[in-house]
């Protein structure tokens, strides 16, 4: 299967980072690439930047005019940070099943905590910006033709190396947080795989489909988005979170397989 096995080179992913709006003191991260500059690797370039024209597939679904893209969002989180570096083991069951009014992940023990977790409180900064605590930017890849499908797929994932908050003396950035989002028109037949460390939660239409919470090895499993109860024909929201939470590793794998993807 051609794949990008390592991702891309650190210098072209960094040209991968979309930046939508001025971050001004918040992020150092670079200017993002003309809408033409490929990233290369396999199933071919697409450009990081995406244009605003779009033909409509039905449904409410509007075709990406090059590669389909994971439109997202990293928050860097310094060592000293309560739930990082501090815990191993799964931790299922961390979240409520359905996301907040916010499009966020809700923490399923407001007065209490997990074992990889220390509160609600601090959990809360994970996938919102929270200053003095955390660094967040723009961060979006394309989906790169797979075997049936698209994905995206490394075992480095280190986004934002010497990025937002620095490496604190480490040999990569590890600890930060990436939430993604896209939208899909259901069909029938489509299978979602997430696999990674640390943590991993997918939500399609809002509702908690994959659930690999704590800080663990890579692991995965996938879902068959028939079982959801899904409309045919109707648009429905994918969001992915992911937690790198812990040293020494980090693994992140998205494969979408027969899904028709919207801007």
């Amino acid at each position: 299967m051609s794949r990008l096995a390592m991702f891309v080179p650190r210098t072209l992913l960094l040209a991968a980072i979309v930046a939508v709006a001025a971050c001004g003191a918040r992020s150092s991260l670079p200017v993002p690439p003309p809408p033409d500059a490929g990233l290369g690797g396999a199933g071919g370039g697409g450009g990081a930047v995406m244009s605003s024209s779009a033909a409509s597939t039905g449904g409410g679904c509007q075709q990406f005019p090059a590669l389909p893209m994971l439109l997202g969002t990293v928050r860097d989180f310094p060592t000293s940070h309560p739930d990082f570096e501090k815990f191993n083991g799964d931790d299922r069951g961390m979240l409520e099943t359905t996301l907040g009014a916010d499009g966020e992940p809700v923490y399923a023990h407001p007065d209490g905590t997990t074992p990889t977790t220390t509160g609600k409180a601090d959990f809360d900064q994970w996938y919102h910006d929270s200053p003095g605590v955390n660094l967040s930017a723009p961060l979006s890849f394309p989906l790169i033709p797979t075997q049936g499908g698209l994905g995206l797929d490394s075992d480095l994932f280190f986004p934002i190396d010497d990025q937002l908050l620095g490496n604190e003396g480490d040999p990569h950035n590890f600890h930060f947080t990436y939430e993604a989002h896209i939208h899909f028109r259901y069909a029938g037949g489509e299978v979602f795989r997430f696999s990674g460390d640390d943590d991993l939660w997918a939500f399609i239409d809002r509702r908690l489909a994959i659930d690999l919470g704590g800080v663990h090895s890579s692991e995965g499993t996938e879902i068959a988005v028939d079982d959801l109860g899904l409309t045919p024909g109707e648009t429905y929201p994918l969001d992915v979170f992911f937690a790198e939470r812990h040293k020494d590793q980090s693994h992140f794998h998205v494969d979408l397989l027969g899904f028709d993807l919207c801007e």
